[in-house]
């Protein structure tokens, strides 16, 4: 808790808002999306799905792959109590349907789909887009099939697998075929082993408007690592790192610009 109280003053001293901000890319993106407080009705859809969620006193037994919790001390936890601590926060949420919205990938994957409040997200900020969603836990992937069935978010295919063994089959269909994924969610394993080893995976799957969100790069001090490696390598050309989540942009076109924001 004190190594993310002191990672957060340090994002507050290094942020800016669109004000100091000079890309017109990350400009329109922040003004346009970021900031865009417009009420949306798919935010009634969000608000309703982590209400559901939140009722649930069911029990089910997590199955982690994970780097751990920090919350749970047991692997058999209650629903409702996942929902409010370990689910993306309403903010968060909406803030995951504007940037499907705003950039409308027709490909998206996201790894690690938990209860599904970040898939519900994704996949109403497009509708037409195809989500593939990873989840490790088979009794938590059931919970979320059941809720985006629910609530209609019918361009969503689950797939309950180890993430490595995902890949891996990935890896050899890209040998034979090309495969692209405009946007991918990495909500799966905070370490930074998992995080490096996912992007140098993934990364033959981009084009030049892919998007990357990474979940938690200041989660520990591992994934603050993890993070300055990502932000370095000569294939990533803007990121934006918003705290919670940091932002990859592959745009060949611009030059390698580095943001810190608030959201």
């Amino acid at each position: 808790m004190l190594f993310q109280i002191k990672s957060y003053l340090k994002f507050l001293w290094n942020s800016k808002n669109e004000h100091g901000v000079h890309s017109p890319f990350v400009f329109n993106l922040l003004t346009k999306c970021f900031y865009d407080r417009k009420a949306k009705p798919e935010y009634s859809i969000l608000k309703n799905y982590r209400k559901s969620l939140l009722q649930n006193n069911n029990f089910i037994e997590v199955t982690d792959f994970g780097a751990g919790s920090k919350v749970f001390k047991s692997n058999r936890r209650q629903i409702s109590k996942i929902a409010q601590t370990a689910g993306i926060s309403p903010k968060r949420a909406e803030l995951l349907f504007r940037v499907s919205n705003y950039f409308k990938p027709e490909t998206i994957l996201e790894i690690g789909t938990s209860l599904g409040l970040a898939t519900s997200a994704l996949a109403l900020g497009n509708p037409k887009a195809k989500v593939i969603t990873l989840e490790g836990c088979p009794q938590t992937a059931n919970v979320a099939q059941n809720q985006l069935d629910q609530f209609n978010c019918k361009n969503v295919e689950s797939v309950v697998t180890e993430f490595e063994s995902y890949f891996e089959d990935l890896r050899l269909r890209l040998k034979t075929d090309t495969e692209t994924f405009n946007l991918i969610y990495f909500d799966g394993n905070h370490s930074k082993k998992a995080t490096l080893a996912y992007f140098e995976l993934l990364l033959p799957t981009i084009n030049n408007d892919s998007v990357w969100i990474f979940d938690d790069i200041h989660w520990s001090e591992e994934m603050e690592e993890a993070w300055e490696i990502i932000k370095e390598h000569p294939k990533v050309i803007v990121t934006i790192d918003a705290f919670q989540w940091g932002f990859v942009f592959f745009r060949y076109e611009q030059k390698k610009e580095h943001f810190v924001i608030r959201t």
